[in-house]
């Protein structure tokens, strides 16, 4: 492939299921607050309907299924307690995919890069730094910093936002892993390279990614910064 066919351009990462292998631990702190409700998620619906929603819509559709509704005060309180669960579980059992620290290193060498993920600030930021690459990375568009989240584009808007405010974004990749999330990215107008850590491949192409690989190892930069 000639050199000319590559562009280098910012990368929009995913955190949860691309970065660190914490979907799990996010499971089991939300049926540690459902528990007591009487309420749990299973392994099979927290992927088909959850994965890429935030805490608080989590909450509203798996109340919502019980005929109930909950006020603002409340989603924040079972969020704020999901969080505390999660934090524990998370500190006792992190784990990040192979050659995820590389890939953010490599990629911030080459432009810009930004954290749009439905996970609470400090959740990502914690495993940033526990990662030892918190200051490659030049922004975060969390859970607190979007007007909705996936599959709606609003994360990858305000992105795009702040890419623009710093001279960059004309070229922008993003890596996802849900299919809300390739969906996300393409309703904002962007390139999506998934990684199939929840998804088979297969599935994620139909979401409409724009090329799919197994792992980390096969985001190269010839992947991500070919130009569609």
């Amino acid at each position: 492939m000639p050199v000319e066919a590559y562009v280098v351009i910012s990368t929009l990462l995913d955190f949860d299921g691309v970065l660190v292998d914490s979907e799990p631990v996010h499971l089991a702190a939300f049926n540690d607050v459902l528990a007591p409700r009487g309420l749990a998620i299973s392994e099979r619906d927290y992927v088909e309907r959850f994965l890429s929603l935030d805490d608080a819509n989590v909450f509203r559709a798996v109340i919502s299924r019980r005929g109930q509704t909950l006020s603002e005060e409340d989603v924040r309180s079972l969020v704020a307690a999901k969080t505390v669960h999660f934090m524990e579980r998370f500190g006792e059992a992190f784990r990040v995919f192979p050659g995820a620290e590389e890939l953010v290193t490599r990629r911030a060498s080459l432009g810009l890069v930004g954290i749009v993920s439905g996970a609470l600030e400090h959740e990502i930021v914690f495993a940033l730094e526990k990662m030892g690459v918190r200051s490659k990375v030049s922004f975060i568009v969390s859970a607190e910093s979007a007007s909705a989240s996936k599959p709606d584009p609003a994360p990858f808007l305000a992105a795009l936002k702040e890419l623009a405010g710093r001279g960059a974004g004309a070229n922008t990749v993003v890596v996802e892993d849900s299919l809300g999330g390739v969906q996300a990215a393409k309703r904002a107008g962007l390139r999506c390279v998934a990684v199939a850590h929840s998804f088979p491949r297969g599935e994620l192409l139909r979401a409409g990614a724009d090329a799919a690989v197994d792992d980390l190892s096969g985001l190269t930069d010839a992947v991500l910064d070919l130009e569609p």
